[in-house]
């Protein structure tokens, strides 16, 4: 592959903005500056640096980012800021979009690619991955409306029941569930079906791929290969 061609489908801009990169020093490989913009490279695994940071190719992003509260997921947001303002410009500019959305309310869990197909898969219908949630009510939380989220309750508009799975209630006001479809406002409206509501919802998990604790609020991190794999694990 080409230099500039490389940087370019890295996110670090247009054509002409690649090639100035390249023919003013800023790009090195191996430690020596590279500023043929026809140079040919071997992309995979390759590092370099640009101005002195260090990057490595990357044919597609896939990242997890713990959501705050107040952000939506949008790259137009109506009345809060936009997820996408917690990350790098870099990674915008490469057409990054978020895996399925969260409230702005809600905080968690929340996976980005610019890979359309693996995006596709794990969002379909049909996958049936598993999304795991802690929710807080503004009501106690009685044995009868657990029992109803395990059994499956139905939802406005919606066909068919709507079950959660591994419900365990954590206190008066707290629940951990999981659920294995994906439809607007799922989680809510199932707590509101039972005769509650939700005070907060927090994502913990998708697949078998758990938020780590060292992961702070509005941080991100890249997911490599085998945690894709964790992540379709339905």
């Amino acid at each position: 592959m080409r230099l500039d061609k490389l940087l370019i489908s890295q996110g670090f801009g247009p054509r002409k903005e690649c090639q100035f990169l390249i023919q003013h020093g800023a790009v090195r490989i191996d430690g020596e500056v590279c500023q043929n913009i026809k140079q040919q490279v071997n992309p995979k695994g390759l590092e370099y640096s640009v101005h002195d940071v260090d990057y490595l190719y990357r044919e597609h992003i896939y990242l997890a980012l713990n959501k705050p509260q107040g952000y939506e997921c949008s790259h137009q947001p109506e009345h809060h800021a936009s997820v996408f303002e917690l990350l790098p410009e870099l990674l915008i500019y490469r057409g990054l979009q978020s895996v399925g959305r969260l409230d702005q309310d809600t905080t968690g869990l929340l996976l980005f690619t610019d890979d359309g197909q693996w995006l596709h898969g794990l969002t379909h219908p049909k996958k049936h991955i598993a999304k795991t949630y802690f929710v807080t009510t503004k009501d106690p939380i009685d044995s009868t409306q657990v029992e109803r989220l395990t059994k499956g309750v139905a939802l406005r508009n919606e066909i068919g029941l709507y079950k959660a799975t591994d419900v365990r209630q954590l206190n008066e006001h707290a629940l951990q569930l999981t659920i294995h479809q994906g439809i607007y406002h799922q989680v809510k409206r199932m707590i509101a079906a039972v005769g509650n509501a939700v005070d907060t919802l927090h994502r913990s998990q998708i697949g078998e791929w758990v938020l780590p604790d060292t992961l702070a609020e509005g941080d991100w991190q890249y997911l490599e290969a085998a945690d894709l794999i964790k992540l379709q694990h339905q």
